[in-house]
């Protein structure tokens, strides 16, 4: 089973996700995303793959999100996804891929949902 992980090291609840998986025996490829934030197209497919928006995904409390007017109701996904890629601290984590699915492990318990 091929697994991904987009991570941040620094975030406790990534850390835990990690540990989760790794004590499941998974061995997850891990993306930290933060050094290699994810393309357009893999936000896109993530997206689709969690079923929600880009707003939804998007760490709304960061000093970013106000600072660069992402609370502005009328900015279209894909200027979501753009700052989401210009700014990945925005990106909610960790995020967790396998078997053509998607989870936030927010609780780390979520993803098992996907395993």
């Amino acid at each position: 089973m091929s697994i991904t992980i987009y991570h941040n090291p620094r975030c406790a609840k990534s850390r835990e996700t990690l540990k989760l998986l790794e004590e499941k025996g998974l061995q997850p490829d891990v993306v930290e995303y933060l050094k290699h934030p994810p393309t357009s197209a893999e936000l896109q497919d993530i997206l689709h793959k969690l079923g929600i928006k880009p707003r939804e995904l998007m760490r709304t409390k960061e000093a970013e999100y106000k600072e660069n007017g992402l609370d502005d109701a009328s900015l279209s996904d894909a200027e979501l996804i753009a700052a989401m890629i210009r700014i990945p601290k925005l990106i909610e984590r960790p995020i967790v891929l396998t078997n053509g699915k998607a989870a936030v492990g927010r609780p780390p318990e979520n993803v098992l949902n996907i395993l």
